[in-house]
């Protein structure tokens, strides 16, 4: 959530800033709503103050005089009005609310312009994608890629996109997870195992509600919602909380499964690992000084690179234009992995600065040392990484001609062998 006095001081810069991200947003609602409500504050303030006012004068005077009962008549008066605006007041601000959280966070100013994904700009890139096996094929065409990664039963048992990982597909994931893990403690994360199931509060704070709320699964009738990251349980760890100046910043880690609709998604973009509507990834999450954020940003988007060349994978990173930002970013870098058998760029992390946006909607604060008062925090995340593209990228890469699978010889302590098969 951006700060209501921003808005209301420079609606110009404002509106110019969520043009950059090629977004639709009636800014003009949200300045009368907010006009509105600092106006009936105003009303209520006011009528606070002739009742208090009122009190001390009727104090003054000897019950039951002709004086007393009128100013208590008046009082009733002023107590009735007051009553009233006061819940006017209540319900524009709750008006207001919603209102702010139609408005997006605004881009950086090292945010690139365009309209399209197409207009992102590769920063930077790592490996050759000539340097993989002579014999990739798309993973899903890999003879006896069934056996491991059962798709058809896991449509049988919940639907399309929830696959069943059998023997040494399984293995693989685990040893990927395992992997993940310990090389983001080596970089100085804290592992969290968080709750899958967050509330609406907790999905709000960190954009989830309203803007996607149609991804998200949610139950009834507990009205909770399946996490589509690890994301939303760590950031709202601190919801609501005040941290010293000095433990900052906090970086944290953490595996989930991951479950999200995917609405609209078709074709060759989501065959086989894909795009799937549930699975495993690694999160990896800061709470810094807003001073340090962006520093810190490019630190955790290389924390992320360092797993991929561990694995021997090509990779570009990509830095997203204003159009391809997202609603709650203000920067983001997207990682995307060389896909040897489908002979395109797969996504695998996306690295985010959120400045003061999510921290924000969940008073998530540090008390400043220099002044002594509460100041929001910056929250910065990113896949440390994503397992089924990846997966899918290390199968087609390390493809060999007798139709094993090379493991990467990071990897191989976590899965026990130097070849997966699929016999």
């Amino acid at each position: 959530m951006l700060d209501p006095k921003l808005i209301r001081e420079t609606p110009d810069a404002v509106r110019a800033a969520i043009a950059k991200k090629h977004l639709e947003v009636d800014l003009d609602a949200v300045l009368a709503i907010d006009a509105a409500w600092r106006a009936l504050l105003h009303e209520v303030e006011a009528l606070r103050a002739r009742q208090k006012g009122a009190n001390a004068e009727m104090a003054a005077l000897p019950k039951g005089s002709p004086e007393f009962i009128a100013k208590v008549g008046e009082m009733k008066a002023v107590s009735a009005q007051a009553k009233e605006r006061e819940l006017a007041l209540k319900e524009t601000e709750e008006k207001f609310k919603q209102a702010m959280l139609s408005v997006p966070n605004l881009p950086h100013a090292s945010v690139p312009e365009g309209r399209t994904p197409e207009e992102n700009v590769v920063y930077a890139t790592h490996g050759e994608v000539t340097a993989v096996s002579p014999s990739a094929l798309p993973h899903w065409e890999i003879p006896g890629f069934e056996k491991l990664f059962d798709f058809a039963r896991g449509a049988k048992v919940t639907g399309a996109g929830f696959p069943f990982y059998v023997g040494d597909g399984a293995r693989i994931v685990r040893a990927l997870l395992h992997f993940f893990l310990d090389e983001d403690a080596k970089a100085g994360y804290t592992e969290v195992n968080p709750p899958i199931f967050v509330n609406a509060a907790s999905a709000t704070a960190t954009g989830q509600l309203p803007d996607k709320e149609g991804q998200m699964y949610e139950t009834t009738p507990d009205q909770l919602y399946a996490v589509p990251t690890a994301e939303v349980p760590l950031t709202n760890f601190f919801r609501d909380e005040i941290v010293e100046e000095s433990a900052l910043p906090i970086y944290r880690c953490a595996y989930t499964p991951c479950f999200r609709r995917e609405a609209g998604s078709y074709g060759k973009d989501v065959r086989g690992l894909n795009r799937l509507h549930q699975f495993d990834k690694v999160e990896l999450l800061k709470w810094v000084h807003p001073s340090t954020s962006y520093d810190e940003l490019d630190k955790l988007r290389l924390d992320a690179e360092r797993l991929l060349q561990k694995l021997g994978l090509p990779y570009r990173v990509l830095l997203m234009c204003g159009g391809d930002l997202g609603f709650s970013q203000s920067k983001k870098y997207d990682l995307e992995v060389w896909s040897a058998g489908q002979k395109r760029w797969l996504e695998v992390s996306s690295c985010s600065n959120f400045e003061a946006f999510q921290a924000r909607r969940a008073q998530i604060r540090f008390r400043s040392k220099d002044t002594g008062k509460p100041e929001l925090v910056h929250t910065i995340n990113g896949s440390g990484l994503a397992v089924p593209r990846v997966l899918a990228a290390l199968l087609e890469n390390n493809l060999q001609a007798d139709g094993r699978v090379k493991i990467p010889a990071a990897l191989v302590p976590y899965f026990g062998k130097e070849y997966l098969t699929f016999a």
